[in-house]
């Protein structure tokens, strides 16, 4: 037989005891060496005596007993050292009572039951480690033939966690930590020493043979971000993050899954605490309603309302596409939600009153809506007809059908609105103000900036125009926008769901606003590339019921402050309910004959400083920028 044969077809396990039963044969021998060594008669152990074949056996039923056949060498640690010991201490006891039960222990002296479990837990455990350290050398030359050198940004809880998965990734080998905590410089964690701080970021990338930087950072804000990206923009490497915190939270995406730094990881502000157990106790139980629920917005808040315990959801869609995904994802996620899931127009009354019919709810909040200022410019009758109109529908049926509360989701461009757009969300706010008036529905307006990454956003697009090589087209070099992300939009919707008594317009404190050429030119940079060089802006001009500047409140609003510190509540804007009653009349009439003309005048009617033209639509002097910790309009 060959026998290269004979050894390929022995079990590694079966080698392994043969090892550690003839480490105890050996190990047994030595301490009685080492106990008469000395003296001047000396003594030879019989290894074929009974005494031996008594240890041996026992101590292989200890091995069995403590699991130690269970681990592997290569991958030895304390557990299975801790194994080890228990096994040679509880070895040498019942080894003790065996030969005490054979022959009164005559002829071995007790004190070498005292040096044979540290002779044996020697000799067992330092072949483990031996080999495990000789396995991870071998491992570690490998991967840094094949493997990418790689610079970890934060010597915190994550980038340790994220350098002890990076042990078992083939594709990747830590070069060293950066940490900008000055007790840290020089310390190792898993053997990966912390080099020096982020202002050095160059120097050291260079210095240690780094070819990309792991940023390790979750807890991080924004205006730290922005500074660690823009100094491992000037490396010239290529970088990748860790998920922030709250998307962790949220479950979109694991603790150390690595990805390509997105603009929301530099425009997201600080995170806003919300009363999550009043906006709990205001979802659970309840039978919710929501329109428009396979949208951007409303299908993120179909999500968080199933994730918070609602007992029934019901979602009236018209996109079949739309609402098909999101009734896979919540099946998926959320097997005990009573689902309801419905194609049809809200703004189309029949098939409104079946939805409020079969749904019941408690709460219903309204976000079917046309959004796409530029497209919607040109098309009034139809903006109106979605916007405005359905508005009325949904909010009747609310009434009719006994809602507790009715949440309005409208827009930043209503306040001072320049578009057709804006202007038919401010006529949505009116209807929804003059209905709480006389009802018990508790009717809540939302107001809110550009979502990131929303269908038909400005970041979606930038993203394509970037991947096409460009250009990246802007429509004026200072125009910019307040932002949000989807989530945070959501989790406004639903704290000002739960803090409204009825007839409340509420707008978060959305920061500063964000100059969209800046967005550009750092959406360009996180591709890698460089503007104006590899990738041209192209400034188009503004286009008709565009502004350079959102606003969140009117003048005449006379914005507070609330109990949610960054949350605003705006003072309703008188209307006379008998104007708006007839304008709407002759609104709905101008719809159904698709009477654009006359629809001008009605909206002109409700809404006298709304203009018209096209072009340049910049915001004037009304703007009014919300002054941190002040309670009444600049």
């Amino acid at each position: 037989m060959n026998p290269r044969n004979l050894v390929d077809g022995i079990h590694p396990r079966a080698a392994v005891v043969v090892h550690d039963l003839g480490m105890t044969i050996l190990a047994w021998w030595l301490a009685n060496t080492l106990r008469y060594a000395m003296l001047p008669y000396g003594q030879q152990l019989d290894l074929a005596s009974w005494q031996t074949l008594i240890v041996l056996g026992v101590q292989a039923v200890m091995f069995y007993w403590t699991g130690l056949y269970k681990g592997l060498w290569r991958f030895a640690s304390v557990p299975d050292l801790w194994n080890i010991l228990r096994a040679v201490v509880a070895g040498a006891v019942v080894i003790y009572i065996a030969l005490f039960l054979y022959n009164r222990m005559f002829g071995i002296s007790r004190s070498v039951l005292l040096i044979y479990p540290v002779l044996l837990a020697i000799l067992l455990g330092v072949p483990r480690l031996a080999y495990r350290y000789w396995k991870d050398s071998q491992l570690d030359l490998f991967h840094a033939r094949r493997s990418r050198r790689v610079l970890v940004i934060g010597a915190g809880r994550a980038g340790e966690a994220l350098v002890r998965d990076l042990r078992r990734d083939s594709r990747y080998v830590p070069a060293g930590f950066l940490d900008d905590d000055p007790s840290l410089r020089g310390s190792r964690l898993h053997g990966v020493t912390v080099l020096g701080g982020t202002d050095r970021m160059a120097e050291l990338a260079r210095r240690a043979g780094a070819e990309m930087l792991l940023i390790a950072l979750p807890s991080a804000d924004k205006e730290q971000m922005r500074r660690v990206v823009a100094l491992c923009e000037a490396t010239g490497l290529p970088f990748r993050t860790v998920p922030r915190l709250d998307d962790i939270v949220s479950g979109r995406a694991q603790f150390n899954e690595l990805k390509e730094v997105a603009i929301e990881d530099l425009l997201g502000r600080d995170p806003v605490k919300l009363e999550w157990n009043a906006i709990r106790l205001s979802i659970s139980g309840q039978r919710v309603l929501v329109t428009g629920g396979g949208g951007s917005i409303g299908s993120e808040l179909c999500r968080q309302i199933a994730r918070l315990g609602a007992s029934e959801l019901t979602i009236l869609e018209l996109s079949e596409y739309n609402l098909y995904r999101i009734e896979q994802e919540l099946r998926a996620q959320y097997p005990e939600l009573l689902l309801r899931c419905l194609i049809g127009d809200c703004g189309d009354a029949a098939a409104c009153a079946n939805a409020f019919t079969l749904a019941r709810p408690q709460r219903v909040f309204h976000a079917a809506a046309y959004k796409h200022v530029p497209l919607l410019q040109n098309q009034l009758r139809e903006t109106f007809r979605n916007n405005a109109l359905t508005t009325r529908t949904v909010a009747e049926q609310s009434v009719r059908h006994g809602v507790e509360s009715f949440v309005l989701i409208s827009t930043d461009k209503a306040v001072n609105p320049t578009s057709v757009m804006g202007a038919c969300k401010r006529v949505a706010e009116i209807i929804c103000q003059l209905i709480a008036d006389s009802h018990a529905t508790k009717f809540v307006t939302v107001r809110f900036g550009n979502v990131l990454d929303s269908a038909g956003s400005v970041v979606p697009l930038f993203r394509r125009q970037i991947e096409a090589g460009g250009p990246v087209t802007v429509t004026h070099p200072e125009i910019s926008r307040y932002f949000m992300t989807i989530p945070e939009a959501c989790q406004l919707i639903l704290q000002a769901m739960a803090m409204g008594k009825g007839g409340e317009t509420y707008a978060l404190d959305m920061g500063e606003p964000i100059r969209i050429r800046d967005l550009a030119e750092q959406m360009i940079r996180l591709a890698g590339k460089q503007p104006g060089r590899d990738i041209s802006i192209l400034y188009t001009g503004l286009r008709p019921g565009e502004k350079l500047f959102e606003e969140l409140f009117h003048p005449l609003e006379n914005y507070h402050s609330t109990t949610h510190p960054k949350i605003f509540e705006a003072a309703p804007r008188q209307q006379s309910p008998a104007l708006v009653a007839a304008q709407l009349a002759r609104a709905t009439e101008a719809v159904e004959k698709f009477d654009e003309e006359t629809l001008r005048h009605c909206v002109g009617a409700l809404l006298p400083t709304f203009r018209w033209e096209t072009g340049d639509a910049a915001a004037t002097a009304d703007v009014v920028p919300i002054q941190r910790g002040g309670d009444t309009a600049a």
